[in-house]
């Protein structure tokens, strides 16, 4: 018996050796895993962030982070393993360019190390640009806090740094309730314990929504955790549960989706109100500032204040003269700075009969009849709002040709403002059918050339019905800034016609390249809208009309281009019609697309 007693023990000594020395070689190879689970938003779906998770080699019974750290604690290495385990998770984190926040697993033990609280984590963090106000510090219990005072003081001093925190696992572990009314937390992941079954068990509903009414009073963020089933998921989402986490949502991976599946989609949207939209600016027309062009009488600068002053005095409305020299503008002189130098003592005197150049505003806003209404607005914000009481000199190539006042470029631009809004997209804000076809008809009108390009999403209604409305407004959202950002505001014009169509009036020279510039963009984003399954096989399955299942590829982009220059075009309703007739081109190309009407001559491109 005793022999067999000295075996036994001998066995296992020599396994807990084999792990000792495992334990330390993956520690000296940095051998180590990060895996990243997603936490989403309940209320739409959104990706709020990830917790980074750490697995060993997959060949070692180290594998198992619990085997893990239990092999640390027993060579005390639990603080060296905590410090590379965290390296690793911020190093695929920032590698890989995942958006939102990072939940990062810290033990209280390893929070209050001296090196730790000297700024170890925050040093390394920035070194791999990461803000560490998307790090949040998720402190997890593998032995009992006692020191609370301490504690207090660590959470404070990396609050300081920037970073939030999280407890994990409330309602398991040693003193989670404690730490809760003690740090104040963030957020608060509710054990996984009481989320399994909360849908068929009162006693783990009503811990939660305790749990929830006491988060509201705290400014605190629930996360369930542990959510494995669609029920689950419902019964959360209706408790109103801010954030989730859970196998049903995404399971840990060391690539992780950026969007979680059509099913957990469907079930977040459905009778849930719609998310706030983006602040997106309306696509301004570019009014030029002739349109609100005065004559005006001018005076020479040799013309004597005296002479001036007699002008004023003839003609009680008016504010401001211009001072022209051989049709080249000198400045403005206003009604009321004059007055106010000639009832100075002695002035009138003194400069009565001098030339008025004593009182020119030399500084006065100066542009060209061409430069739109909005860029005058914003080079008067810019220099000194004041120029607005004198007025804007116009000149058409150098030559002064008349003025405008200030009060009548506010009106024109809060009049342009107003009806822009009257006729906007409400979703991307940018002009709709009324203002695109005012915009053709006066280009047409004016004989300036132009390319139109009707831009199109195909596969658009089956993700809808996959994914949820709302996140199709999302894509048509995201369609619209993607057009902005390749188009020259200065030049281009953009319009949503309706629904998932676009369309750009091109005026600069290089609108081809920015047609494949806007093709490659919206490849790369449209990829952040699918779970990775879907990502993975390239598409989805959806039902017809008829009820039956149909695989839809990925939503892409198609751009049918026609040119105005062919003196064929005499209408909005000509180019409209032509610009149709390409983009049907285009939508035969397989994936985003680029088809050009060269009317003779046959060229399509495509982009994957």
């Amino acid at each position: 018996m005793a022999t067999a007693c000295e075996a036994y023990s001998a066995a296992a000594n020599t396994e807990d050796n084999s792990l000792s020395a495992q334990l330390q070689r993956i520690i000296e190879q940095r051998s180590l895993t990060a895996r990243f689970q997603p936490i989403i938003e309940m209320h739409n779906g959104d990706i709020l962030g990830y917790e980074g998770l750490i697995r060993g080699p997959s060949d070692s019974p180290l594998h198992s982070p619990l085997n893990l750290f239990k092999t640390a604690s027993e060579n005390n290495l639990t603080v060296t393993l905590e410090h590379l385990c965290r390296h690793v998770i911020l190093e695929q984190f920032a590698a890989q360019k995942l958006p939102g926040k990072l939940f990062l697993n810290v033990s209280p033990e390893c929070l209050l190390q001296r090196d730790t609280r000297n700024g170890e984590t925050l040093d390394y963090i920035r070194d791999l640009g990461i803000n560490p106000e998307r790090v949040i510090i998720e402190l997890t219990e593998y032995q009992p806090t006692h020191d609370y005072g301490l504690l207090c003081e660590a959470v404070f001093h990396y609050r300081e740094m920037g970073f939030e925190i999280a407890i994990d696992d409330l309602g398991e572990g040693f003193s989670s309730l404690r730490l809760w009314s003690e740090l104040k937390p963030d957020y608060v992941k509710i054990d996984m314990h009481f989320i399994q079954g909360i849908d068929h068990d009162p006693v783990k509903a009503q811990f939660v929504r305790s749990i929830q009414s006491i988060a509201e009073k705290s400014g605190t963020r629930v996360i369930a955790e542990g959510i494995e089933t669609q029920s689950e998921l419902l019964t959360i989402r209706e408790m109103g549960v801010a954030c989730g986490q859970g196998y049903h949502i995404a399971r840990p991976h060391p690539t992780p989706t950026r969007a979680i599946s059509a099913e957990v989609a469907k079930v977040l949207t459905a009778n849930s109100p719609p998310s706030p939209r983006r602040n997106s600016a309306a696509f301004e027309q570019t009014i030029a500032i002739e349109k609100i062009l005065k004559t005006s009488p001018t005076i020479p600068s040799k013309m004597s204040n005296n002479q001036v002053d007699e002008i004023f005095l003839q003609n009680p409305k008016l504010q401001f003269i211009p001072v022209v020299d051989q049709g080249i503008p000198i400045g403005i002189i206003n009604r009321y700075h004059m007055i106010e130098r000639f009832a100075r003592p002695y002035q009138r005197e003194l400069y009565g009969k001098k030339s008025c150049k004593e009182f020119i505003d030399a500084n006065a806003v100066v542009v060209d009849k061409n430069t739109s209404m909005q860029d005058v607005s914003h080079i008067i914000v810019e220099t000194n709002p004041d120029h607005l009481i004198n007025g804007i000199i116009i000149t058409d190539q150098g030559q002064y040709v008349g003025i405008c006042t200030g009060p009548d470029l506010m009106r024109e631009i809060t009049q342009m403002q107003i009806t822009a809004a009257r006729y906007a997209n409400p979703l991307t804000q940018l002009p709709g059918n009324v203002p695109i076809n005012e915009h053709i008809d006066k280009l047409l009108e004016k004989k300036q050339a132009f390319t139109a390009c009707y831009c199109d999403l195909d596969h658009f209604k089956p993700f809808n019905d996959v994914y949820g409305y709302r996140r199709g407004d999302d894509i048509i959202q995201l369609t619209s800034e993607i057009l902005k950002s390749h188009c020259d505001p200065q030049t281009d014009f953009i319009g949503h016609i309706g629904g998932d169509d676009f369309i750009i009036l091109f005026r600069s020279e290089d609108w081809e390249n920015r047609c494949k510039a806007i093709l490659q963009s919206f490849s790369e984003e449209i990829q952040h809208f699918y779970s990775n399954e879907d990502r993975e096989r390239g598409g989805y399955l959806s039902e017809d009309r008829q009820g039956q299942k149909v695989f839809y590829p990925l939503v892409c982009l198609s751009l049918g281009v026609v040119k105005s220059s062919l003196n064929k075009f005499y209408s909005h309703h000509q180019i409209s019609i032509a610009a149709s007739d390409a983009k049907k081109q285009a939508k035969k190309i397989p994936g985003n697309s680029l088809f050009i009407d060269r009317r003779s001559e046959s060229d399509s491109s495509k982009i994957k």
